[in-house]
């Protein structure tokens, strides 16, 4: 109700982050994680979820990145909805240039909350731990020549179809830059399995609580 509140969801948008499970996700991404992780998440606000539904896209398994960056354009307004309301859209294979060579970040936002620049990769399969260095160095180069003054330091976001979180935890735990790595799906997930894994958390943290109070 909060988050309806805030967002000022229409009665349609609403029921598609009911039928999305948004509520089950959003506190599943909140559940402690990592500690290098947990803190990248605390230094981009909290505002960022583990995986996000794009089955608004309405493309095959086997898109290309290509094909997934043109279908979020065509459908941008059901994408600003799926990651949040305080995007802005800046733009796509926005260009920047490191030395002599030319760099593209798949897509640009401006969080309005956070103040700062946001970045976007996406990639089709698994999570690879090379990618942190290339949206570093995109990050890197959005503070120095993008980045105006009173703004925050940039944050990336690599989107992937998959990750392993051990994979994630050690590429990410040298890296001072506030980066996310999210998994997308591109169908409904059953809502069910998202209330009991809820559950299973909640039961758990209680679990622990009680154990550390009696200690």
């Amino acid at each position: 109700m909060n988050m309806c509140v805030k967002e000022m969801y229409s009665a349609r948008e609403l029921a598609r982050q009911i039928d999305s499970g948004y509520y089950e996700r959003y506190m599943l991404s909140k559940r402690p994680i990592a500690p290098v992780i947990e803190e990248a998440k605390k230094a981009a606000g909290n505002i960022f979820l583990d995986n996000y539904i794009l089955d608004f896209l309405d493309v095959p398994e086997s898109v290309s990145e290509r094909d997934l960056q043109k279908s979020i354009i065509r459908n941008l307004k059901e994408f600003i909805l799926e990651i949040g309301k305080d995007f802005t859209f800046v733009g796509e294979e926005y260009k920047m240039q490191v030395g002599n060579h030319d760099y593209f970040v798949d897509l640009l936002f401006f969080h309005r909350g956070l103040s700062c620049l946001v970045a976007f990769e996406l990639k089709i399969g698994e999570f690879k731990p090379e990618y942190v260095g290339k949206i570093n160095l995109y990050l890197e180069a959005l503070d120095r020549e993008v980045k105006r003054p009173n703004e925050n330091p940039s944050v990336g976001v690599i989107l992937c179809a998959s990750k392993d979180d051990e994979v994630v935890e050690f590429a990410l735990s040298r890296s001072l830059s506030p980066t996310m790595v999210s998994e997308y799906t591109l169908k409904l997930i059953d809502k069910k399995l998202l209330q009991k894994k809820l559950k299973e958390y909640i039961e758990l943290s209680q679990a622990s609580f009680e154990d550390s109070d009696e200690n």
